[in-house]
């Protein structure tokens, strides 16, 4: 209840500064700056002919893909990383760098390689996200205790029933913690991928909402990717980490 009521005072203080700002004091321009009714408006507009619907849908549907393949190249890439002492040295650095890439630096290259396509929205996604997670994969194995290893061990285990029975899951409440953060960069890289592209998305209908000088369009894209990321992360990432803390008593 208290969520509700802040964002209703939140959404009222904003339509109170349109109305000062443009109406009252005209120190700025109507097409410039969104409301709330304006963006209500838009949001009946596009939904009623579905377009918001199915940009969304596609959306989610090529992030959720783009994800699932950079979660395997990341934590394949991190547990090699984490294995092998060289790549340790010569590898992790490299991609440290290329983790700090801003998503929009890899569309010249989908575009060269796969054209205005699916194909290169995804591999827009998955450059996004995959080092974040191999970097994540690397630190939570890194971070398990070595009192475990060293009590396995003493015990008889196998490298690999060490690896399996006790640092894997050892580090996986940190390790779900870098596959949300890989989540939420695969998210921004997916808005990236899709304003070069003409395919229904919400970045395409951000593009056309500039096109069209819609600032109020505009709005309600940006506020349906937060409200996604945030439904994403509350629904899914959220519970997982919940449940993986309460088993093992940390919560």
């Amino acid at each position: 209840m208290g969520i509700i009521l802040f964002l209703i005072l939140l959404i009222a203080l904003w339509q109170g500064c349109y109305f000062l700002f443009v109406e009252v004091l005209e120190r700025a321009k109507a097409y410039s700056v969104p409301s709330p009714i304006g963006v209500a408006q838009c949001f009946m507009n596009l939904c009623s002919d579905g377009t918001l619907l199915e940009a969304t849908g596609n959306s989610l549907l090529r992030g959720v893909i783009g994800y699932v393949i950079a979660v395997v190249i990341g934590i394949v890439l991190g547990l090699f990383i984490n294995h092998f002492n060289y790549l340790q040295k010569n590898l992790k650095p490299i991609v440290l760098g290329v983790q700090t890439l801003p998503s929009v630096c890899w569309v010249p290259f989908s575009i060269l390689w796969f054209g205005l396509s699916t194909e290169a929205i995804l591999f827009v996604v998955v450059m996004g996200s995959a080092f974040s997670i191999a970097i994540s994969v690397d630190n939570a194995i890194k971070n398990v205790l070595p009192i475990y290893s060293k009590a396995a061990l003493t015990m008889g285990a196998t490298k690999r029933q060490l690896l399996v029975h006790v640092i894997l899951p050892a580090s996986l409440p940190e390790m779900i913690s870098g596959l949300k953060q890989g989540w939420s960069f695969a998210w921004r890289a997916l808005m990236a991928g899709e304003v070069m592209t003409t395919s229904i998305g919400l970045g395409q209908t951000l593009i056309m909402g500039r096109d069209l000088a819609d600032i109020n369009q505009v709005m309600l894209v940006m506020l349906i990717i937060v409200v996604v990321g945030i439904i994403i992360d509350k629904c899914i990432f959220s519970v997982i980490e919940t449940r993986i803390l309460k088993k093992r008593g940390l919560a």
